[in-house]
């Protein structure tokens, strides 16, 4: 299974399109098998949810994400997380687990942004 993380550096980002990178996480069997970051693509109405997602990514994990991407995930089969923060590894263990649980806290004002960062 293939688990993207919303990233900042190595840390959970507080809002999916507007983090510095995404860490993919390749794993089978609860265990993580590679780690590969890379920079995020560009923040854009519909793009992020449909790159992840046709990069093989199954599983998302952000801290905050807008309803849009939400829906575009859902449609395309791919597990969404969020209200999520920490280390991404102690985050992507902690999924592999079962133990990581979405509190589906969703950001409905882009232009502010930055207050997206308070479920994170």
């Amino acid at each position: 299974m293939k688990i993207a993380v919303a990233a900042m550096g190595n840390r959970v980002a507080g809002h999916f399109g507007h983090c510095e990178n995404f860490i993919f996480y390749e794993t089978d069997s609860g265990t993580i098998l590679s780690v590969n970051s890379v920079p995020n693509p560009g923040h854009r109405p519909g793009f992020l949810p449909n790159y992840l997602a046709d990069n093989g990514a199954q599983v998302i994990i952000s801290g905050g994400m807008g309803g849009g991407a939400v829906d575009i995930f859902n449609e395309r089969g791919v597990e969404v997380i969020i209200g999520v923060q920490g280390d991404a590894s102690e985050v992507v263990e902690t999924y592999l687990r079962g133990e990581l649980v979405s509190t589906g806290s969703i950001c409905h004002k882009h232009e502010h942004s930055h207050e997206c960062g308070g479920h994170a």
